[in-house]
């Protein structure tokens, strides 16, 4: 009797591809936040968009501040990309919106502070999981980003990719299109075993679950009613 021939196996996903799979839903939960709807629906005023920068701030300082200790670092290092860097841009659009002293008594939500704190620690802990923060947070300024900006610039009349949306022009990107797909590259040659993989797939949802918690406590400050 001739033996069948193997089925064949169909190839394992990419692992740019399993994360974003696996974190679509909270990264749905995160974009339709109540907060960022009426943010980007032009319901709330600037002062909305100003405390939400605010925010932005601590947390890019968590990632930007690790980015030297973990240059060279096997996992997390070929991420550290200095044309990514924004808290000097988050800083420009902060002093814009607030003046020379918008740092003044400025304090993190609890949200925020959880969020930064998380990302500290993975960078310091645990490189694998600060890649899925830095994932989580910069292909989604290189995408979505670019929808807050537009509606800034329109809603409160900053200048074209100027002072208040500098956050959201990545000026060193000439084609942020290939640079998401050299990114992407990556994260499929991410040097990490299965197991750890599956680390840093539920890292990403706990970082969209984070960014979820800080939108919450934004949303409490500006109720749409107001």
């Amino acid at each position: 009797m001739e033996a069948s021939s193997p089925t064949p196996s169909t190839p394992p996903a990419p692992f740019s591809t399993v994360i974003r799979t696996a974190s679509h839903e909270q990264h749905t939960e995160a974009e339709n936040s109540s907060f960022m709807s009426d943010l980007l629906g032009g319901r709330l005023g600037v002062a909305a968009y100003r405390r939400y920068t605010e925010q932005l701030w601590f947390v890019y300082r968590a990632l930007e501040d690790a980015s030297e200790a973990l240059a060279d670092d096997p996992v997390a290092g070929p991420f550290i990309r200095p044309e990514l860097a924004r808290t000097a841009q988050l800083e420009r659009d902060l002093g814009h919106l607030g003046g020379p002293s918008w740092h003044t008594g400025l304090q993190p939500l609890p949200a925020t502070a959880a969020y930064a704190a998380r990302v500290t620690a993975c960078a310091q802990d645990w490189p694998a999981g600060y890649v899925a923060h830095h994932y989580t947070r910069y292909l989604g300024d290189l995408s979505g980003g670019q929808i807050i900006r537009g509606t800034a610039e329109k809603t409160w009349g900053f200048a074209r990719k100027g002072d208040g949306v500098r956050f959201y022009v990545f000026e060193d990107i000439a084609n942020p299109a290939a640079f998401k797909r050299e990114y992407r590259a990556l994260l499929d040659a991410l040097p990490v075993d299965d197991l750890e993989k599956q680390r840093v797939v539920d890292e990403c949802k706990r970082a969209f679950g984070l960014n979820s918690a800080v939108f919450r406590e934004l949303g409490e400050q500006f109720p749409l009613s107001a």
